[in-house]
């Protein structure tokens, strides 16, 4: 879409679609296994993070997957997926930082200004709640006072620096053919 960003050096496996204003770093990795993932508008996807729509044995969509009818995996507008993170959930809010190192599982619904806390390992069956905080070693919770700020600073920044140290894909997307469909 215009205005996102993606890395040559990324690595996009399946049916993705990366909505506008995206940034997506070098060395980040994004597989659509189960379905299509679909990320909302000024997300930022750091170096060496996994997003992966996979839908583990065992879980009750797995047989949607197994009659083919899994629902894509539909990422909010401005998340933020920081470097190492780990993010398997199949369904994500918007406004959510995935920090440093983090890892969240298929069996975690996180819904809107979530914060995972660096290092912290979400699984087992849960759905957090609105502005809850992950944090500390033993993967505390609480709630934040306020909802998270939009990134757009570090987005203008971002779309400054990264098309002079790195080289860029170029966009699939044509308004025109688009159009031409409707």
């Amino acid at each position: 879409m215009p205005r996102s960003m993606v890395c040559e050096d990324s690595n996009l496996r399946g049916d993705i679609t990366i909505s506008s204003g995206c940034l997506i770093h070098p060395s980040t990795t994004i597989i659509a296994e189960s379905g299509p993932i679909i990320i909302g508008e000024n997300c930022i996807v750091e170096e060496y993070a996994t997003i992966v729509h996979r839908v583990p044995k065992g879980h009750k969509a797995y047989q949607d997957v197994l009659d083919g009818t899994v629902k894509p995996l539909v990422i909010g507008p401005d998340n933020i997926f920081e470097v190492g993170c780990t993010v398997e959930a199949l369904k994500i809010g918007e406004r959510n930082v995935f920090e440093c190192k983090s890892y969240v599982s298929a069996d975690v619904t996180v819904s809107n200004g979530c914060v995972i806390g660096a290092g912290c390992r979400l699984v087992g069956e849960q759905v957090l709640p609105e502005k809850t905080v992950i944090f500390g070693q033993h993967c505390q919770q609480r709630e934040a006072i306020e909802k998270q700020r939009s990134q757009m600073v570090q987005l203008d920044y971002l779309r400054k620096i990264l098309p002079n140290y790195h080289h860029l894909k170029k966009a699939t997307y044509d308004p025109k053919k688009a159009r031409a469909q409707v």
